[in-house]
């Protein structure tokens, strides 16, 4: 006689959705005076599907529910239409031309549009910190792709700066201004 063995697989299914991080967030101070950003995210992919929720999480309470984002698509691989949020269901928009690519527009029917700039998931600490704080400042007038081109602006001096260094360790001469004579003898002097 032969033993079978059985086995029992447990079915269950979980419908529950796996809590998010917390969103990575700076806001302008309540009451400040107008500025041209709300404040920032920094997300951390660039999923919006698996983002939204988050931050709608953290808005909703401060800004009333939040119904309908828009993006551009220029950051976004996919823009879903939908995306379940707690509670509701969030509308997700799109504008190629009209929409600063680094911003994100967040619509209540309550309360009213609330602009935020969007960092780079890729982004360094340091710099999303500065990002952050400089799109909370109250009445800040610089749109958000004029906070990034700030931002980029030093780190790509810096890195210019690093590679004309490197060049003269490894050998190279110093830059020649436009202009200056070059020499292209020997110098001699009398009496050799």
């Amino acid at each position: 006689m032969t033993a079978t063995a059985t086995a029992n697989i447990n079915r269950t299914i979980v419908n529950e959705r796996v809590p998010a991080p917390a969103a990575r967030l700076s806001l302008t101070p309540t009451g400040s005076g107008p500025g041209l950003l709300d404040g920032a995210w920094w997300p951390r992919s660039r999923d919006l599907s698996r983002e939204l929720p988050a931050l709608t999480d953290a808005l909703d309470g401060r800004w009333g529910r939040i119904t309908h984002v828009t993006v551009n698509p220029t950051h976004w691989p996919v823009i879903p239409h939908k995306v379940p949020v707690t509670g509701h269901t969030l509308r997700v928009g799109w504008f190629a031309a009209e929409q600063d690519p680094n911003k994100l527009m967040l619509f209540s029917y309550s309360v009213g549009r609330w602009d935020l700039l969007v960092i780079p998931p890729e982004t360094g600490a340091a710099a999303a910190a500065r990002l952050m704080a400089a799109a909370a400042a109250p009445g800040d007038l610089l749109t958000a792709s004029a906070l990034m081109a700030g931002e980029d602006g030093p780190r790509e001096a810096w890195e210019t700066l690093s590679r004309e260094e490197e060049w003269e360790t490894d050998g190279g001469g110093a830059p020649v201004e436009v202009g200056s004579p070059v020499p292209t003898g020997l110098l001699c002097t009398q009496g050799m």
